[in-house]
This record gives C-alpha cells, sequence and structure tokens, in this order.
C-alpha cells in the first residue's frame, strides 16, 4: 500500500515529469525573463549611464528586493514549499487548501504594515543602506523619492512568490520562471515613453517597478485557480501549519538575512567609494545572476519539492540521488560559465553596454567586479542546491550557522581587499566567502543529514575537465584584446560573441558527448 493511500482523503498523485525536463522548462522560462533583464539594462545604460541618478535608483530598487528575499522567495519559501509539500502528501485535499488560505492570509497582512512603514521611512532606509549618500543631497533625495514608489513592489512581489511557490509545489515550473518578463517589459515601457514626462526621467524605472509587481501578482491568478489553489486570505495563528512554517521562518529568516546582510555590506562599503561604483557592480552582478539564475536556481526550485517528498516518506536512497544530481548538474554548467565569464567579461560589457553614457572607463571596471563575481559562481550555484538539501529536511538551523559565519568571513575579507580592488574587492569577497559556504554545507550534509555522493564521480570530473580545456582554447584563440571591441559598432560585437560563445560551448559539450557524458534523467 502507497503511502497516500494510509491517509483517507488523500489523492493519489499524477507521475511527475522527470527533474531534468522540469529544470530545463524553468531553464528556458527564465532565460527569457533574463534576456528582457538585459534589454532593460541595456536600455537603462544607455538612457542613464553609471552615475549619481542611476546609483540612486539602483538602491531604491534593491531595498525592497532585500525585504521580499527575507519575507517571501527566502526565509517563507524555504519554510512553506517543504510543509506544503508534506501536507500533499498527508493530509486530506480540504486541509491542504484551508492551510494555504490562512498561509496567505498571515503573509498578506503582515506584508501590507511592513511596506506602509517603509514608504513612511523610506528617507530612514535610504540612510541604513547608503550612508554616503548623505554626503550628495541630490543622490540621497533621488533615492528617498524613488523608494516611495518601489516599496510597494515588496507587497506585490511577495504575494507573487507565494503564488509561484503553490505552483512549483504542485509541479507548475514555467509560470513562476516566466512571471519576471512582465517587470523588465514594465520598466521597458515606462522608460520609453513616460520618462520625458517625469521631474526626473530616472523615476520612469520606479514607476515601471511598481507597475511590473502587479502585473506579475496579477499573472499568476488564472494558474492559480486551473489546480484550484487560488489562495482566500484568512489570517489564522491558530493553524498547526502556519504555525510550522513560522517556527521554521525565524531561524530562514535569520539565514536569508545574513545572505542579504552580505549584500548590505558590500553596498554600504561601496556607497563611499567613487561615483559609479554601485553601477559598476550591479551590471557586472547581472551578468552572473544569468547563467546562476537560469540554471542553478532553477535546479534548486526543481529538486526542493521532490527532496521534500521523499523526505517526507523516508525514502533516503531517492533523496541522496536527487541531491548527487542536482550537484553534477549545476557544476556541468557553472563551471564552464564562470570560465567563459572571465574569459570573456570585457567583450561582453563592452557588446552589452558600451553606448550612450555608458562609456569604455564604465567597461574596464565593471569588467574587474565581473571576473571576481565569475570566479564564484560555482560557489552560489553549489549553495543554492545544497541548502535545498536541508530545507527539505525542515533543517534550516544548520544552514544558518555556516551562514553566520560566511557572513563573518565575507566582512574580513572586505576589510582586507577593498583598499587594494575597490569595488572589485567586494565582488572577490562575495565570491571567496560563498566558496566557504558551499565547502561547509557539503560537509555537514553528509556528516548530520544522510547524504551519500553516487558512484562516478571521478570519471565525471575528468570529462568535464576536458571540456573545460576545449573551452580556454576556443576562447582564447578567438577573442582579440578589448581595445578592439570599442573600435567596432555593435553588429560586429554581437556577431563576433555570439560565434565565439556558440563555438565555445559546442566544443564544451562535443567533448563531454566523446568523453561518455551521460545526462541522467530520472
Amino acid at each position: 500500500m502507497s503511502h497516500t493511500e494510509l491517509t483517507p482523503g488523500v489523492k493519489a498523485e499524477k507521475p511527475k515529469k522527470s527533474l531534468s525536463r522540469s529544470a530545463l522548462t524553468v531553464a528556458s522560462c527564465t532565460m527569457i525573463s533574463r534576456l528582457f533583464g538585459f534589454a532593460r539594462d541595456m536600455l537603462v545604460a544607455q538612457f542613464f549611464g553609471a552615475g549619481v541618478s542611476v546609483d540612486a535608483f539602483l538602491v531604491a530598487n534593491k531595498i525592497p528586493n532585500f525585504m521580499r528575499r527575507l519575507f517571501a522567495e527566502g526565509a517563507f519559501s524555504q519554510a512553506f514549499v517543504p510543509v506544503l509539500s508534506e501536507y500533499r502528501k498527508t493530509r486530506p485535499d480540504a486541509e491542504v487548501k484551508g492551510f494555504i488560505d490562512h498561509v496567505s492570509g498571515v503573509l498578506a497582512s503582515a506584508l501590507f504594515i511592513i511596506t506602509l512603514i517603509g514608504v513612511l521611512a523610506s528617507p530612514v532606509l535610504i540612510l541604513v543602506f547608503a550612508p554616503g549618500f548623505e554626503r550628495e543631497g541630490a543622490r540621497f533625495m533621488l533615492a528617498s523619492q524613488m523608494l516611495k514608489v518601489t516599496f510597494p513592489y515588496l507587497l506585490f512581489i511577495s504575494l507573487t512568490a507565494l503564488a509561484g511557490a503553490i505552483l512549483n509545489s504542485y509541479d507548475r515550473f514555467g509560470i513562476p520562471a516566466l512571471t519576471p518578463v512582465l517587470l523588465n517589459l514594465s520598466m521597458i515601457l515606462c522608460a520609453v515613453f513616460i520618462s520625458s514626462y517625469m521631474p526626473y526621467p530616472i523615476m520612469s524605472l520606479a514607476v515601471g517597478v511598481f507597475v511590473g509587481g502587479l502585473t506579475q501578482l496579477l499573472f499568476q491568478f488564472p494558474f492559480l485557480r486551473q489546480i484550484h489553489r487560488f489562495p482566500m486570505p484568512k489570517p489564522s495563528l491558530k493553524d498547526p501549519g502556519v504555525r510550522r512554517v513560522m517556527k521554521l521562518m525565524v531561524p530562514a529568516l535569520f539565514g536569508v538575512s545574513i545572505a542579504q546582510i552580505n549584500i548590505l555590506v558590500d553596498q554600504w562599503f561601496a556607497s563611499f567609494l567613487q561615483v559609479g561604483s554601485i553601477s559598476w557592480l550591479y551590471y557586472s552582478d547581472r551578468i552572473t545572476q544569468l547563467p546562476l539564475g537560469v540554471f542553478g536556481i532553477a535546479i534548486a526550485t526543481v529538486i526542493l519539492p521532490s527532496l521534500s517528498r521523499q523526505n517526507a516518506v523516508q525514502d533516503k536512497e531517492k533523496y541522496s540521488k536527487t541531491l548527487d544530481w542536482g550537484l553534477r548538474s549545476v557544476l556541468v554548467v557553472g563551471l564552464p560559465a564562470s570560465l567563459g565569464l572571465v574569459l570573456l567579461a570585457g567583450p561582453i560589457l563592452a557588446t552589452l553596454f558600451n553606448y550612450g553614457e555608458f562609456g569604455q572607463r564604465d567597461v574596464v571596471m565593471a569588467r574587474d567586479s565581473l571576473v571576481a563575481f565569475a570566479i564564484g559562481l560555482p560557489a552560489f550555484m553549489l549553495v543554492k542546491v545544497l541548502a535545498s538539501g536541508f530545507y527539505a529536511k525542515q533543517n534550516i538551523k544548520l544552514p544558518v550557522k555556516i551562514g553566520v559565519v560566511a557572513l563573518v568571513a565575507n566582512t574580513l575579507l572586505v576589510l582586507c581587499l577593498i583598499w587594494k580592488f575597490k569595488h572589485a574587492g567586494l565582488a572577490l569577497a562575495t565570491s571567496l566567502a560563498a566558496f566557504l559556504n558551499a565547502g561547509l554545507l557539503f560537509i555537514l550534509l553528509m556528516k548530520k543529514e544522510g547524504f551519500l555522493l553516487q558512484p562516478g564521480w571521478g570519471r565525471y570530473w575528468l570529462q568535464v575537465t576536458l571540456g573545460l580545456f576545449s573551452v580556454t582554447l576556443v576562447v582564447s584563440f578567438s577573442t582579440p584584446h578589448l581595445s578592439v571591441w570599442f573600435d567596432h559598432a555593435w553588429r560586429w560585437k554581437a556577431l563576433h560573441l555570439s560565434t565565439t560563445i556558440v563555438g565555445a560551448l559546442v566544443s564544451y559539450f562535443l567533448v563531454l558527448r566523446l568523453a561518455g557524458y551521460s545526462w541522467r534523467t530520472r
């Protein structure tokens, strides 16, 4: 008799898609979103460059996103998805729906209060997140004004994240991954069509953030209705499921806060550096986020519900196989992506952003931080997957403790590196701290949670190493010096860069194939 048959009223579940297919769905949708994001960033770079107004907007936009990662995609999702997955396995349909209604009611009520406080206290928040702005009245004033417009995004996007977590738990991965396209479209349209009507043109981006957040939330509604899981918010702190989520959220909130404090530390220091430093870090981070979001976060997203269900029925063998698949999958993509970004940092930035107000010096400065971020890309990906192994077992305290160690390490590294490497030192400190985080997660996952690596890792490393060698050869022989890229038009840059990337990818996967690499699926 199956586990679900032991509980009256629980419906037998349909067979799941393979993890590979689900990850491909998320990666494809995320890629579309990221491409629109790059189009948005190219537009911002061309219209506004990397000066005072962009620095102000980036801070005003980062604050609600900082809070979002705390309350929605971070602590909440880590606590909510495992509990919801367990409810699906062990509880009747009515209890599952009631649990969703009660959780959504509590979350929406808390977010409304936080949003109201954030709008009223926007100048104070700017002082906390970017104290260096106080020395320059224009940046401080502009950032405070824009924060009043962008802060409600926290409410909209957090409820969107709730909807996405529900859909992901029911193996509907595509729609949540595609939804961010709407934010990028909103910001592009607002920048193009209403910037000339604003007292400060950059304010159009803040309006775009507000509209984009609301649009993303409304877009989720029909798909929640399709699976009969549209929340009817009914705040209830007495619901046992809500209490479990809140209990798990306490360490999760602290753990996610650690990651966000790392970002806050970097931004705090960057606000004291020369004008443009925050923008250079932003553009280089955005490029790093492409492979991280498309593959790293996609794989972590699809394995968390599966790991949670496997833990609910105590299937340790499948749990280890799923996690092992996740590790191999992020590394086989993350390592060549990291190498490619290091080798092509300058040409990528020159091709995407070297137009209008974004000059050659901006490319060179952003290149330095992009290389530093790219070094840590495999670690960023590993942290996402390894942390899912703990969250699935509803063990959030241990990743939090590891996060504290990483936070301290990051701060010490910043103090050591910023004086010589400036903004690039901030990025390098983040990368090195991520490697420490990933290493500790891996060791303790095996020691504390019974995770076992599957056979074949020696052969795997040999195959990937040969593939990386082929990437190095292709890129090295086909990429001219950065000064050459400054002398050519966009079409030449785009054609040359895309040809080089395609050639490197073809050589990498061809070598993997010849070396006998197998894309295992479940």
